[in-house]
């Protein structure tokens, strides 16, 4: 499959220097005589150039599955809404499931996600906004770290709906206010949380999917099909970073690039495909 946008992601985040220039200076070498008669002169000069160039080496063997193919730990998806980080956005992009509720998948063989998944993540992000969802990590000194989260007590109303709700959708047993978290398919037990999470590779193959490919390219077998120029986005559902593309450069991205003779951005008025490319960029692919 092309790559059209997020070709080479492995290298994306490496520092470019700026462009540095040396000139040395013409010398001369005045005219001399050696012993056997001879003389001569002789005039040189030189020009240095630094320019910027970046090599980098793609992870293969032991190193390419530990941290492409590797999931993202259940503690890292924790810590990064523990931090604030939307879980209306990011849920959908780190998870398969929680506590089998199946998130959409669009990679390999594409399934429909449960309507429940979104409604997780909301209750997830109003329990954040509310302060009534906090998440801890417990380090006993023997026996493994463990990772929980907690419903923090509130004498807010709606919030305690929320809570309720939420446990409800989760089959959570309405009276702990402590759940441990595991990393797995669903056991069915009322006290725990269990996540699939994705890892960095099935990450960028989700985003793949809302990059608008040329129809040119779909036509001539280069791309799978996919959102196509002038598909409307309801066709193939909203995708969670939208990435346009056409034979000229944008006139409105907030970042851009060129590939294969044609340009493919993020549109600086598209605040979600920014906001979650972003939060992916910093954070998910530094697990």
């Amino acid at each position: 499959m092309r790559r059209s946008f997020f070709s080479d992601p492995i290298c994306n985040r490496l520092p470019v220097p700026r462009h540095r220039h040396r000139r040395l200076g013409g010398f001369q070498l005045h005219p001399v005589s050696n012993n056997l008669g001879l003389a001569g002169t002789a005039t040189a000069k030189g020009q240095y150039t630094d320019r910027p160039t970046v090599i980098y080496t793609p992870l293969t063997g032991v190193d390419f599955l530990q941290k492409l193919m590797t999931p993202i730990p259940p503690s890292a998806v924790l810590f990064v809404l523990q931090a604030g980080y939307d879980a209306e956005t990011l849920m959908p992009v780190m998870l398969d499931s929680i506590n089998g509720i199946n998130n959409q998948a669009k990679r390999g063989m594409r399934g429909a996600a449960d309507p429940r998944f979104n409604r997780v993540a909301q209750l997830v992000r109003d329990l954040q906004l509310d302060g009534a969802l906090q998440v801890r990590i417990e380090r006993p000194k023997d026996g493994n770290e463990t990772d929980l989260v907690t419903f923090a007590s509130t004498e807010n109303p709606q919030a305690e709906t929320k809570r309720q709700a939420l446990r409800s959708i989760l089959g959570l047993n309405p009276r702990l206010q402590r759940f441990r978290v595991y990393d797995g398919g669903y056991s069915g037990r009322a006290d725990e949380l269990d996540m699939m999470t994705r890892s960095m590779l099935e990450v960028m193959l989700e985003l793949a999917h809302g990059v608008r490919v040329p129809e040119s390219d779909v036509t001539e077998g280069r791309v799978a099909p996919g959102l196509a120029e002038g598909q409307p986005s309801g066709t193939a559902g909203t995708p969670v970073v939208s990435v346009l593309s056409s034979n000229s450069a944008p006139s409105d991205a907030s970042i851009a690039v060129q590939y294969n003779g044609h340009w493919f951005w993020i549109a600086d008025t598209d605040f979600r495909s920014k906001s979650t490319f972003g939060s992916v960029n910093d954070d998910v692919l530094d697990f």
